[in-house]
């Protein structure tokens, strides 16, 4: 329960924070609507659609109504997706008053203390320290490789928490080993006439629980005629930060990355994870009042490519043969790399490009999945509404593999897999492992 006095400095920092003419730049058309997976799987009730929720925070800011219960729930309850914004006839940066206002929030309300210990656990103690991510991925690869697993399962163990998450956790990749983690270059030579020089970010989870996936893509590179650096003191992208009202932290986080990749003297900056692209290419706005690093910020922006992008425009699909074992593939859009990142036609066209694939358009394969980072943890029940209704228009392809570019996606496809019980019959894969296995074919 929000106390009195919280919801006087909520809304006080609404009324400083908040961008006026953002707030006003929505002409409640009503566009939005129908892109919106809350506002479609919560019966269609307005507080829950991107309208319903600028009105909120405008009212907030206005003094019209308190920052209440209501208020902070219909902003959780938000995939931040930003499936509204491409929609939008008004071009409303909604991502950006999403984040401002959980930022608010979350700093003005005392939180309980179990809460604040896993939200200082999360976002001090693990996330920004590498070393860290690999310790605790190397504790599940342990998990994963003792037979404990087994034991855990067997016994029923896992019976004791949400079906969610007992069901997530048969859907969790093979980690790697410390040794594997660890053994990370920082230089690649391109193999063939080098066509550019990019500078890869790896990511936290990506460089950890999805490193096969990490390693492929540099490879991919390689083939494409890519000079890759690493750079060793690049970090955390801070998505999960911005996204949970850690505003601060993912400002450190950004300028260590910005600092990392500044000297590479790289074309572009290459990732291979949507949520992290989209919270990287928005770095100019996260320091867009910070006179030495907006620049800065901007010259990093500029340089960002999703792997598929650059694939794609160093015909990498033409100049090697890509082929697989007959099957029928599908799509599913990241929802942050297609309306962030503007990056949808690419990993099509590379999918298009392999023999033996009968690639067939998924309905609304660009409506979110339901992963939205946590979300799938902390909001199980919409989240599983949503994957349900994705699995549907999934199953209809008749596809036998998912391809998505965006590691919580693969997961929550996975996860939807499973619980249709179609794991002997459909896989999901990401489109770098899909690319690299029919390359190698």
């Amino acid at each position: 329960m929000t106390t009195l006095a919280e919801q006087q400095k909520i809304q006080e920092g609404f009324m400083e924070r908040m961008d006026e003419d953002e707030l006003l730049n929505c002409m409640r058309c009503g566009f939005c609507l129908p892109s919106c997976p809350t506002y479609i799987e919560s019966g269609f009730q307005e507080i829950h659609s991107p309208r319903g929720r600028i009105a909120l925070m405008k009212a907030v800011k206005d003094g019209m109504i308190e920052p209440d219960e209501d208020v902070e729930r219909s902003l959780s309850l938000c995939l931040g997706c930003r499936a509204c914004e491409p929609v939008c006839p008004s071009g409303v940066k909604y991502g950006h008053l999403l984040e401002e206002a959980r930022d608010i929030i979350q700093q003005n309300k005392k939180q309980k203390p179990i809460v604040r210990a896993v939200r200082n656990t999360v976002f001090e103690g693990l996330f920004p320290h590498q070393n860290r991510m690999q310790s605790v991925t190397g504790l599940l690869g342990f998990y994963q490789r003792s037979g404990l697993q087994k034991v855990t399962r067997k016994i029923g163990f896992m019976k004791l928490f949400p079906e969610s998450l007992a069901t997530m956790e048969k859907v969790l990749p093979k980690v790697p080993t410390m040794k594997e983690m660890k053994n990370r270059p920082e230089y690649l030579p391109a193999e063939q006439t080098q066509a550019k020089r990019v500078a890869f970010f790896t990511g936290c989870l990506m460089d950890t629980m999805f490193l096969e996936t990490n390693n492929a893509t540099l490879k991919l590179l390689q083939k494409a005629g890519c000079e890759i650096i690493i750079p060793k003191t690049q970090g955390c992208c801070g998505a999960l930060h911005g996204h949970s009202g850690e505003k601060e932290k993912s400002i450190e986080l950004a300028k260590r990355n910005i600092e990392a990749f500044e000297h590479t003297n790289a074309d572009y900056i290459i990732t291979n994870a949507g949520g992290c692209g989209a919270f990287l290419i928005d770095y100019d706005h996260l320091l867009k009042n910070d006179p030495e690093w907006y620049p800065r910020a901007k010259a990093f922006k500029e340089k960002l490519k999703d792997i598929t992008q650059i694939l794609v425009e160093l015909n990498f699909h033409k100049n090697n043969s890509l082929k697989l074992a007959e099957q029928i593939i599908t799509y599913q859009d990241s929802c942050h790399l297609r309306n962030v990142m503007k990056t949808s036609e690419a990993p099509r066209v590379l999918l298009q490009s392999i023999i033996g694939a009968d690639y067939r358009e998924m309905k609304d394969s660009d409506r979110c999945c339901g992963s939205a980072g946590i979300y799938n943890i902390v909001e199980s029940e919409m989240s599983m509404k949503i994957l349900d209704s994705k699995m549907k228009n999934a199953k209809a392809t008749k596809a036998t593999t998912i391809v998505t570019a965006n590691p919580g996606c693969l997961l929550q496809m996975k996860l939807g897999i499973e619980r249709e019980g179609l794991t002997e019959q459909v896989r999901a894969v990401h489109i770098v492992d899909l690319l690299m296995e029919a390359v190698t074919n």
